[in-house]
């Protein structure tokens, strides 16, 4: 790299101290004007919003009803059913004095109490199903919550805007031949952002719900959550998981710039690992397995795919070297 080419801002010079915290100052200025436009956006569609992330438990719960609840009410209702019949066909024939009934019509009225049961079990669940479980336990509750979900949901929407300042702040203080992979570097990050959030939101919380409730289960604890809290645990944990699939970005900018050679990358791998299962573990504020295992495994996929593109990068700046060199134009 060559040491006379100018820096970004100010004019041909080195950044100072002050130069530097006031290119910050202005970037979250800016970052957070756009957070706000998004915020007041979603807050317009934040029923709809919540609606998206309630999915995840909706879903979860249905599916637990279905395996777990509906047979059991079933059973429960069919053996009341069986157990009346029985008694009836039992006083009938010990009672001289009880009225003469044909076998056939108490077989009759049993099949149909009995379907009366599926049906009253089908009923019970479909309404159980439209009003969910999730509740407010205070007045400000669904209130806050509702600001919540547009907070995050504004964060997502105006995303792009917001790396742009990120690494508009980090490109004022590098090289012109730097910047070129720093203005790449957005529009990826923007959407590996995002698809770290939906990744979680629909991969991984579906699994993470199920495993709270089966866990209760093993310890004999009902489930009951509240709407504050579940959002509250969806909401980070999309934040973490969009924050985590920068890896390859962050790699592959350390790699180009020279700040850590590939080769260091690689010869670091396992105490990457190792640093990223701690991590994982932290990040995860449930600290529960599945959670800790989904969020690990792509990090480390991630930090592999940083370091193949920095390969890449390297072997194609290298082969525009030698055309160079050779008197050959590049492309």
């Amino acid at each position: 790299m060559a040491k006379n080419e100018k820096r970004r801002n100010p004019i041909d010079c080195t950044m100072s101290l002050g130069d530097h915290l006031e290119e910050l100052r202005a970037r979250l200025i800016l970052a957070v004007l756009g957070l706000l436009v998004g915020s007041v956006v979603s807050l317009i569609f934040g029923t709809q919003i919540l609606r998206v992330i309630r999915a995840p438990y909706d879903r979860t719960m249905n599916e637990r009803r279905v395996s777990i609840e509906t047979p059991r009410m079933k059973s429960e209702a069919g053996a009341f059913v069986e157990l009346f019949f029985k008694n009836l066909t039992l006083r009938l024939d010990a009672d001289p004095n009880a009225p003469g009934i044909d076998p056939k019509l108490v077989a009759f009225i049993e099949k149909v109490s009995m379907e009366t049961v599926d049906a009253w079990v089908q009923k019970t669940q479909a309404t159980a199903d439209d009003r969910g479980e999730l509740v407010v336990m205070s007045p400000a509750e669904a209130f806050t919550t509702y600001m919540k979900v547009s907070f995050v949901a504004g964060l997502i929407l105006t995303s792009p805007w917001v790396f742009y300042q990120i690494w508009m702040f980090v490109a004022a203080g590098l090289y012109d031949s730097e910047r070129k992979y720093v203005r790449t570097a957005i529009p990826f990050s923007t959407g590996l952002f995002v698809t770290g959030a939906l990744f979680f939101l629909f991969g991984i919380a579906p699994k993470t719900l199920e495993f709270f409730l089966w866990f209760g289960d093993i310890i004999g604890a009902t489930s009951m959550w509240t709407l504050q809290r579940y959002i509250s645990f969806i909401t980070l944990m999309m934040l973490v998981f969009g924050i985590a699939f920068q890896t390859p970005i962050a790699v592959f900018i350390l790699a180009r710039t020279g700040l850590v050679p590939i080769t260091t990358l690689r010869s670091v791998r396992k105490y990457v690992l190792l640093g990223m299962a701690f991590v994982a573990a932290v990040a995860t504020p449930s600290a529960d397995i599945i959670s800790m295992i989904a969020l690990l495994i792509p990090l480390y996929l991630l930090y592999e795919l940083g370091i193949i593109l920095s390969v890449f990068a390297e072997k194609k700046a290298k082969a525009k070297e030698q055309k160079e060199a050779a008197g050959t134009p590049s492309d």
